[in-house]
């Protein structure tokens, strides 16, 4: 029987030859409202690990508490694990080159994993510096773990204070290569 032999590292080339010739990044399949409009490409894809973080808060009638979402606090990492900057309150993600993107939301959908919170689209308000965020138009936020506000509900007695629940995040940055 004569059998042929693959080389195991050909595919590995074949995928750095696309990477280097075209970068052949492509974005995972997203529900149809947080999908980017045309002509935008992936810019960059990083992933994100932190808090949400959360305040305990009267509800409009004061009758009762609740957690109210305050801001995100991540680090955010390429798929290589290199630390390439982080996200905060804006919402704002801020590469250690200094250049940051603060967005704005157009549109939520509930995440398919329990316990997570929602995944997100959102368009580029503002671009400061140059550097990996300057030429950003779009984010989506998919693929959440976790990070949703308790579901039991806070107190009175614990007005102000925080909570911090672990999540995970990736986040797709979409635009026009320059």
């Amino acid at each position: 029987m004569n059998r042929m032999k693959l080389n195991p590292i050909a595919p590995l080339l074949g995928l750095a030859v696309c990477m280097a010739a075209v970068g052949c990044a492509t974005a995972p399949p997203v529900p149809k409202p947080l999908q980017v409009p045309r002509g935008q490409e992936l810019l960059l894809q990083l992933h994100a690990t932190g808090v949400q973080i959360y305040q305990c808060q009267a509800q409009r009638d004061a009758s009762q508490f609740e957690w109210v979402f305050k801001s995100p606090e991540a680090t955010l990492f390429t798929k290589r694990g290199r630390n390439i900057g982080k996200h905060y309150a804006g919402p704002t993600w801020e590469a250690n080159d200094g250049s940051r993107v603060i967005g704005d939301m157009l549109a939520s959908q509930q995440s398919p994993t329990a316990h997570a919170i929602p995944w997100l689209l959102l368009r580029a308000k503002v671009t400061v510096g140059r550097g990996a965020f300057s030429n950003v138009k779009y984010i989506q936020r998919l693929n959440t773990v976790l990070g949703s506000a308790p579901a039991v509900i806070c107190q009175q007695d614990q007005a102000g204070q925080q909570l911090r629940a672990s999540y995970s995040a990736d986040y797709l940055f979409f635009g026009i290569k320059r």
